[in-house]
């Protein structure tokens, strides 16, 4: 679950007599609260800004989203098992670099995750196991290495019958990505993607200032972790403490690890920076399944990614290049 009251924007901005100001605006898409900020010269040329910011995610949902009948992303499930279906250079890129990310990660993220079975429910907060052939089976059409691709024809193939694909793991942090790609075009100096937590920032604020963002303690929402600058960079936050299940006095968050059917613990919250807000996505959720010390290991490999873990105790584990300066509202 991405959610986005992990973050502030801090808008202090020191605008001169030039006068381009800091223009926002919230809505839903994607299933999702957005909101856009921008810097511009006036309310109408941010107003234009934004409506296009809007057209380009419901484009972006029309191509991925496995909701909406008409899309590709429900052809290729419609034909699972069946046969290959041709898809724009777009989304089979995308799909590329989810396959990819189920590699790095050892399948602890997984497009293939939305053929899973439901059998937990997280309204319910006691739990006890279900026996393992009904872990196993509520898996049973989960598995990124039966996602075949042929890249001569942009064609994708789920060899099972009863698989599926879906993109909410990674699709907002794609859309905020385009979005930002889109305005940047459009000579947009800055602004900050917010896609229900997941951000995507350039620029600056008027007069200089970087953007700033602050990670809420998940323990006590009234404090926050630290605050940090984002430079044409993203930040994502993958919070685990909302939604949750108890089994023998355990405490599970609702993510699943897709390659098990199990509930994951030991994380309250990941934060992942990395310079796309659609990589940071992927991670924040890895990392939740994967546990604090293997997602650290992970992000330490990886250049120009870092990453704060809240665990479940409450102690604060981060990779090696994350400093936090310390902030409380």
């Amino acid at each position: 679950m991405k959610t986005s009251f992990y973050f502030i924007i801090f808008l202090m901005a020191f605008i001169d007599a030039q006068s381009q100001s800091i223009y926002k605006r919230d809505f839903s898409k994607m299933g999702s609260k957005f909101d856009i900020t921008v810097v511009a010269n006036s309310q109408n040329e941010a107003d234009e800004f934004i409506d296009l910011a809007i057209d380009e995610i419901d484009r972006i949902e029309n191509l991925i989203s496995s909701w909406k009948s008409t899309s590709q992303t429900s052809e290729i499930n419609k034909n699972a098992g069946i046969k290959f279906i041709k898809v724009d250079a777009e989304l089979f890129s995308l799909i590329q670099r989810s396959i990819a990310i189920s590699r790095l990660t050892d399948g602890a993220f997984d497009i293939s995750y939305a053929a899973v079975d439901r059998i937990w429910n997280f309204d319910k907060k006691n739990h006890t196991w279900p026996d393992q052939q009904t872990l196993e089976n509520s898996v049973r059409n989960v598995g990124f290495e039966n996602i075949k691709i042929n890249e001569e024809t942009s064609q994708i193939f789920l060899s099972q019958k009863e698989m599926k694909i879906g993109f909410g793991a990674i699709g907002k942090g794609y859309a905020a990505d385009k979005v930002k790609a889109l305005l940047q075009g459009k000579g947009v100096t800055g602004g900050i993607i917010n896609a229900s937590g997941d951000m995507s920032a350039w620029g600056t604020q008027p007069g200089g200032k970087a953007w700033k963002v602050a990670i809420t303690n998940p323990l006590d929402q009234t404090k926050n972790y630290g605050l940090f600058e984002l430079r044409d960079k993203a930040v994502v936050t993958s919070g685990n403490y909302e939604k949750f299940i108890k089994i023998d006095d355990e405490v599970y968050s609702h993510i699943i690890d897709p390659r098990t059917g199990k509930p994951t613990k030991g994380t309250l919250s990941v934060s992942v920076f990395a310079p796309k807000a659609e990589l940071a996505d992927a991670l924040a959720t890895s990392i939740s399944v994967m546990g604090a010390d293997a997602g650290v290991y992970l992000i330490n490999q990886l250049p120009d990614v870092e990453c704060i873990i809240i665990t479940q105790g409450g102690n604060v584990i981060n990779s090696k290049g994350i400093k936090i300066n310390t902030y409380e509202n």
